[in-house]
């Protein structure tokens, strides 16, 4: 397999998605303008040359948008390898170009979010558990973060506070999401209206820069759902998953 690089010279023309072949979609179009500022705070974003089949991003734990403290860690906002892709080491290849890098780079160690049992859109921990890595905190919904040093002894990287007891005051169904993965651009929308029709009380609220997702409610700050306060969910939701839910 061969990877590229993706650069502020070379996005434009590369593919970035996953399950969305239209280069110029307004999810794909979001996120990529979401990458474009994060290159100058070390983001890396590695693919293979097929389209968006194999790819890991990741970026200095300072700059991540996640309620972290984890200075000296490299933080990997997602390692995917899809379909037919799959069990052929090509998650091993990209792993390692990121160890490669955060070491030559002089970081502690990398650290990624995931949960006991598999959950959508994170990490899986079986794989993490072979590679070395370990959990080093959890947060009230489950959501864990685990790590993997480089030496023995590093300090080990934690939630803050706010997203370790995933807790709000409003009242209703109350989203946080950012530009990046899922692409929700297309989906937030649709449930706003969704909501609007079922007079529901609904609030999004769009975490614009660093520091607003670094003080998030929530450890998953690309996608976290709340109602009356508690967390319910990072899955992604269409019309139909939302009308689902609040028929429950």
């Amino acid at each position: 397999m061969e990877y590229i690089r993706v650069t502020k010279d070379n996005l434009d023309s590369e593919h970035i998605c996953c399950a969305i072949s239209n280069n110029n979609d307004v999810q794909v179009s979001s996120k990529k303008a979401w990458m474009s500022q994060r290159f100058d705070d070390g983001l890396v974003f590695l693919k293979s040359t097929e389209r968006g089949k194999c790819f890991i991003e990741y970026i200095p734990s300072e700059n991540a948008w996640n309620p972290l403290i984890a200075d000296g860690y490299m933080y990997i906002d997602c390692l995917w390898v899809s379909g037919s892709f799959k069990g052929h080491g090509y998650s091993n290849d990209l792993l390692d170009e990121c160890i490669l890098d955060s070491k030559r780079k002089k970081k502690k160690g990398l650290c990624i979010l995931s949960s006991a049992k598999k959950k959508p859109f994170l990490a899986d921990p079986t794989y993490l558990r072979h590679k070395g890595f370990c959990v080093c905190d959890e947060a009230d919904n489950g959501i864990q973060l685990w790590y993997l040093p480089f030496e023995k002894n590093t300090e080990k990287p934690i939630f803050k506070d706010c997203a370790k007891h995933p807790h709000i005051d409003e009242t209703g169904y109350v989203l946080y999401y950012t530009s990046q993965c899922p692409f929700n651009a297309k989906y937030v929308p649709i449930l706003q209206e969704v909501a609007k029709e079922q007079n529901v009380p609904f609030k999004a609220i769009h975490l614009q820069d660093k520091e607003e997702a670094q003080n998030a409610p929530t450890p998953i700050t690309t996608y976290a759902l709340f109602f009356d306060g508690k967390y319910l969910t990072n899955e992604q939701m269409n019309d139909k998953r939302f009308l689902k839910l609040l028929a429950k």
